[in-house]
């Protein structure tokens, strides 16, 4: 089936019909093992790690927010672990790393297996998008599954994420699989069920691989939108930004170091990012892909300029946010794509300044939304996403769990 969605020979329909017998009936471990491995092989395995040592991958389910891939890359790279990602671009809720970086003039995240090495060895990590040699079946079987319907199954999902994630040959991968309403699964036991299938088949395809499921009940950080989440990695990198996009970017580098047998001290990372050595790093990389000397100086223009502040209707607890709708209503207001091809705005952006379990009075603000013009729509959506109650709730944890290898594997 694989070898014929790339030559051709099976049409979209046997394709189609394919994907909705997969939906309907499930796959068991070993044909999802067999899909994923033809998958893979369906087009150019880099195997980087026979010339890399201690390469290491991170693969995000996605969320509203989410820049941990722009903040855990350089931070690893300073400490001397090296990283390659192959990231994508977004569609829906969820906005893509190729996106956000695609705001840093003069980038250029097109990454060959001999540019990926040059850019490595002069930078200690690589960051752009795949070749088109780089599983090929995934990118016709894709727009199937959206068109079947199909893209809620859980094998399809895995052998579409592991057949690009796999392909630079990482020494191990960490997943960071979300859970909560600004999650592609929001329910706990869903993004747990996937994380434990993303680590049995990468590990039976060789390799080593462990997840931690994190929370997505909420925007993370303070921004979500393309430019601004650039502008608040490099807080973080520099030793500053919002708490939980520091607290997450630290939990991953644990687990992606030790993942790769070359552990880090937690010390010795948040050391690392006080000291400015991961911003510096992250400056680096981005000169070694193309980027224009000095983009990062007054980054905060790329905003856009117009600003809706939403106001606490009453006093009490900040309890629930829907985050879903937050991506969804950014999308509409210019911020993202519904489609592929869709334009995008990158200064289009919602900035929070309450966290779920937080106190709130009485007209205090708790978001502002950069727009490029009044947008009464956008702002009525806006204040449905976010709900007051008189008790206080415990703010969610940040990492719900943390999923292993299962024993012997």
């Amino acid at each position: 089936m694989v070898a014929g969605a790339v030559d051709g020979s099976w049409s979209e329909g046997q394709l189609a019909a394919f994907l909705m017998a997969a939906w309907l009936n499930g796959l068991g471990g070993d044909e999802t093992l067999a899909l994923t491995r033809a998958m893979l092989h369906s087009g150019e395995v880099w195997n980087l790690r026979d010339e890399v040592p201690f390469l290491g991958d991170k693969h995000s389910t996605g969320g509203v927010g989410d820049k941990l891939s722009l903040t855990l890359s350089p931070l690893l790279a300073a400490c001397g672990r090296p990283v390659v990602m192959l990231t994508g671009r977004g569609l829906g809720h969820t906005a893509g790393t190729a996106d956000k970086l695609d705001t840093i003039p003069g980038l250029d995240q097109a990454l060959t297996r001999d540019r990926a090495l040059t850019v490595l060895r002069r930078a200690g990590m690589a960051i752009g998008l795949p070749t088109a040699t780089i599983a090929p079946a995934d990118r016709r079987l894709y727009a199937l599954r959206d068109a079947t319907a199909t893209i809620e199954s859980l094998p399809l999902i895995v052998a579409s994420i592991l057949s690009k994630k796999l392909a630079t040959g990482a020494a191990a991968v960490v997943f960071d699989v979300k859970a909560g309403s600004g999650a592609f699964l929001p329910e706990p036991e869903r993004a747990r069920e996937l994380a434990r299938l993303l680590i049995e088949t990468s590990v039976r395809l060789g390799t080593p691989a462990r997840a931690l499921i994190t929370d997505m009940g909420q925007p993370l950080g303070r921004y979500a939108g393309h430019a601004a989440e650039v502008l608040e990695s490099l807080e973080v990198l520099a030793g500053g930004g919002p708490g939980d996009t520091r607290e997450l970017t630290l939990a991953l580098a644990v687990e992606v170091a030790e993942a790769v047998g070359s552990p880090i001290p937690r010390a010795e990372l948040e050391a690392v990012l006080d000291s400015g050595r991961a911003r510096e790093t992250f400056l680096a990389w981005s000169r070694a892909q193309g980027a224009e000397a000095g983009w990062e100086k007054d980054f905060e223009r790329h905003l856009a300029p117009v600003k809706r502040a939403l106001s606490a209707p009453r006093s009490g607890f900040l309890v629930a946010v829907d985050a879903r709708e937050v991506g969804l209503l950014l999308v509409d207001a210019g911020g993202g794509r519904r489609k592929p091809g869709d334009a995008i705005d990158f200064g289009i952006t919602l900035e929070s300044h309450v966290k779920v379990g937080e106190a709130v009075t009485a007209g205090q603000p708790l978001a502002t939304l950069h727009l490029r013009g009044p947008q009464p729509e956008i702002e009525a959506r806006l204040a449905a996403c976010f709900r007051i109650g008189e008790e206080r709730v415990l703010p969610p944890p940040l990492v719900y769990e943390r999923v292993a290898a299962p024993a012997g594997r």
